[in-house]
């Protein structure tokens, strides 16, 4: 490439100044347009810029795309306040140089129109690119300017206004990523909701936690702990997991159903090794498991989007068609939830312009295993869905079913 930064130069040197791996909660992704190996004029993309850019998704902020979209806490030179409650929604639009000038004052525009969904909103630009007077349409329209070198330092020319927004669907994808309850490669490692109650239940119980859940419920200690905070069972602390209202409110349950507390972790030791359905093993168990399991963000949309699908008739869908169904409701979403977001799988899967390539669906590698292994197992023990989950290795996607246990039929 040239010492004149194009556009995904520019914005992945954004990114790692916006989003840095540095180990703090945020989420973000970058157009689908930019996951390509060759940019405008065939001009190739170096690995590290993609590399940097991925994950990538199509989502809709405002009446159009930002190049790139996420939540995280910004550094306090980003802003023009010195603090904001919750993480931000963040939207960028990046301009670089294409054979020509560099239209900043665009970029402006576009991000001002993010606004009506972000709280956040930069345009990023090479740093000779940007005049006095795009920085003064900023300042007016309440956007940053992010000024970009080549070595890959970026300047915060103007800070941004935080803003209110609404919140959509397709935002709200990014935020659920973002969250403590998103998901990743790393979400749900275990495939039974019992395991997570259990870790609920002994994080109360007298005793060091991790051995009582090693000796009641299950050996993998890491991972109950992990689900349980997926779940929104216990949140993490710096001083060690705490219990949320609704971790509280499974304890109660245990306490109230088996008598005691060493009553309840030893109902939990009974059942270590079961394969039947939780629901039926222990109804009552089972339908407290269903409360939790559809608290879950991402349950309410698929099972409505589920039994919507029975109402039409389609009432034994393939993961195929739930991902191809789902798609043109809640796109952003069903790219968050179903697809993963390393390696190639998000280009193989999405064109430029965010629409699915329907035959790469069939492959089974290119799912998030926390979701149709993990999360669908839980689904099915508590008795929402027919079937269990599978691991991607081992999945047929044209044949995986999705049907519901208990279908409502339509008025």
């Amino acid at each position: 490439m040239s010492s004149a930064l194009p556009e995904p130069q520019v914005l992945a040197h954004t990114k790692r100044r916006l989003f840095p791996d540095d180990g703090e909660a945020g989420y973000a992704v970058a157009d689908t347009q930019f996951a390509t190996d060759r940019w405008l004029d065939d001009e190739p993309v170096p690995t590290e810029v993609r590399e940097a850019l991925a994950p990538f998704n199509h989502v809709q902020v405002g009446s159009g795309y930002p190049d790139l979209v996420g939540v995280r806490a910004l550094e306090n030179d980003l802003l023009s306040v010195d603090r904001f409650g919750d993480p931000p929604l963040v939207a960028v639009e990046a301009k670089g140089y294409a054979g020509g000038t560099v239209d900043v004052e665009r970029g402006v525009v576009q991000a001002h129109d993010r606004l009506g969904e972000a709280n956040v909103a930069f345009v990023a630009a090479p740093a000779e690119a940007v005049t006095n007077t795009n920085r003064t349409l900023a300042r007016d329209l309440n956007v940053g300017v992010l000024a970009v070198d080549a070595a890959g330092a970026v300047e915060p020319l103007e800070p941004a206004r935080v803003v209110g927004n609404r919140t959509t669907t397709e935002v709200g994808a990014i935020r659920f990523q973002a969250s403590a309850q998103g998901v990743t490669d790393r979400s749900f490692g275990l495939n039974h909701p019992k395991n997570y109650l259990g870790y609920a239940v002994a994080l109360h119980a007298a005793g060091d936690t991790a051995a009582l859940v090693d000796e009641h419920v299950v050996g993998a200690v890491a991972d109950a702990r992990r689900g349980a905070a997926f779940l929104g069972l216990v949140e993490e602390r710096p001083a060690g997991p705490r219990l949320t209202g609704l971790g509280r409110e499974v304890v109660r349950f245990a306490v109230r159903h088996e008598g005691s507390m060493d009553a309840a972790l030893a109902r939990f030791a009974g059942w270590q090794g079961s394969g039947r359905r939780f629901c039926d093993l222990d109804p009552a168990w089972g339908q407290l498991a269903r409360r939790v399991v559809y608290d879950y963000p991402a349950t309410e949309l698929l099972v409505a989007e589920l039994q919507t699908m029975a109402e039409d008739g389609e009432r034994d869908p393939s993961l195929v068609d739930l991902v191809t169904t789902l798609h043109r409701h809640h796109p952003s979403f069903t790219v968050e939830l179903f697809v993963r977001g390393t390696d190639d799988a998000r280009e193989r899967v999405l064109t430029a312009d965010g629409e699915l390539r329907e035959a790469a669906l069939r492959d089974g590698a290119v799912y998030h295993s926390p979701t149709v292994f993990q999360l669908k197992a839980m689904l099915y023990h508590a008795g929402l869905l027919a079937e269990r989950g599978a691991e991607p290795s081992n999945l047929d996607p044209t044949a995986d079913s999705w049907r519901l246990r208990d279908p409502l039929d339509p008025k």
